[in-house]
């Protein structure tokens, strides 16, 4: 599902350079890039609350959760502004903002959350997915973490409560309220607080250090998200939706309730689509195409889940994450050497995939595969 998803990501952004007109002619129809994350995060949230509980450790989880994010993206991060230096790649206007707020916002993966403009745009995600991480550590901490199903549902419908009720903040609206450096530096600090706390050996203080992560994470989400707070809060329900399908699965919760849950969550996303106002009759068809789809295909993984999959699938899932970060380095590349055309092109298109994906399986072996060897000799030791 991930291989599936990345492909998809990468045609949406090399599109623009690629294939323009296609592209002009289908995102109205099928957000291919909406498509391509809801189906990563339907699959991390059956996935990485596994892996916590699995463990039982959130210190191990941690170390698991830093040596298979942060090694790739750190050499990701290096790539782009050795090619700013060189003139092949522009990075982003950063305004006001001193490179400490900068720097320390991307650490952190919230720099989407945090008022910080992303270094690369496919980093958005990831301050998702970390905010995602804090909640799941803070419903193992304080034992709710088997209610996904109630989660879910809950986040689904504070969605449609706040596009309906007219509750729209304006993007960075805490930034706005306290400073976007005050609140990089409080975020960070507290978000290594909590993280230190939760992995303590002390009851209390892995209690503590869970909601002190999980309780601001939702906060950024909410009140400080660029994209619209009801599409935040469905991503969030997508992600504990993924769980609930995991405990279903395992016997820890029923089908049928799992059922329920995805039958709200559902309806709830396409309502809040629905009713989100931006006058476009045909972006909103777009988004609830992609995602009504994402659920399909990740239905559809889960029908054939115990089916033998092809190799070639399999191995395109393992160097997903590569596949994700590392194509904006090339498009940048490309970019800044044989600029963008001026009329479809499919060979260039296919061209772009063909050295993308070699280069991915290189960053796989030689930057994932290692950290994540460490990692489990860290955990190792550990126990």
């Amino acid at each position: 599902m991930r291989g599936i998803a990345a492909l998809v990501v990468v045609f949406d952004h090399s599109s623009y350079a690629f294939m323009a007109e296609f592209r002009r002619e289908l995102v109205p129809q099928f957000n291919t890039s909406r498509y391509g994350i809801m189906v990563f995060f339907l699959v991390s949230g059956y996935v990485i609350p596994a892996s916590l509980e699995r463990r039982g450790d959130v210190g191990s989880f941690w170390i698991g959760r830093a040596f298979r994010v942060y090694p790739l993206w750190a050499a990701v991060v290096t790539a782009v502004l050795t090619l700013n230096l060189l003139g092949l790649a522009q990075i982003r206007d950063f305004g006001q903002q001193s490179a400490a707020t900068v720097v320390v916002a991307h650490l952190t993966l919230l720099q989407e959350l945090l008022g910080t403009p992303n270094l690369l745009l496919v980093l958005w995600t990831l301050s998702y997915e970390m905010a995602f991480y804090l909640l799941t550590v803070a419903l193992f901490t304080i034992r709710l973490h088997q209610r996904s199903a109630a989660v879910a549902t809950t986040l689904a419908v504070l969605a449609v409560v706040s596009v309906t009720t007219g509750g729209m903040l304006p993007p960075f609206a805490l930034s706005d309220m306290v400073g976007t450096g005050p609140l990089v530096a409080l975020s960070s600090i507290a978000m290594v607080v909590a993280i230190c706390c939760a992995s303590a050996t002390s009851p209390v203080l892995r209690v503590f250090g869970g909601v002190l992560g999980g309780v601001p994470a939702l906060g950024l989400v909410t009140f400080n998200g660029t994209i619209p707070v009801w599409e935040g809060l469905v991503i969030l329900a997508v992600m504990f939706l993924g769980t609930a399908v995991h405990r279903a699965e395992n016997g820890q919760s029923t089908w049928r309730c799992t059922a329920r849950t995805a039958a709200v969550v559902l309806a709830c996303a396409v309502g809040s689509s629905y009713w989100y106002g931006d006058g476009s009759h045909f972006t909103r068809r777009g988004w609830i195409v992609a995602f009504l789809l994402a659920v399909l295909t990740f239905g559809a993984g889960l029908a054939v889940r115990r089916r033998r999959i092809p190799r070639w699938l399999t191995g395109l899932g393992t160097i997903s994450y590569s596949v994700y970060l590392v194509h904006p380095v090339l498009l940048a590349v490309s970019d800044g050497t044989i600029g963008r055309c001026r009329r479809d092109s499919l060979a260039l298109e296919v061209a772009f995939f063909a050295v993308l994906l070699p280069l991915c399986v290189l960053t796989y072996r030689h930057i994932e595969a290692p950290s994540r060897t460490w990692s489990r000799k860290l955990m190792k030791n550990r126990t």
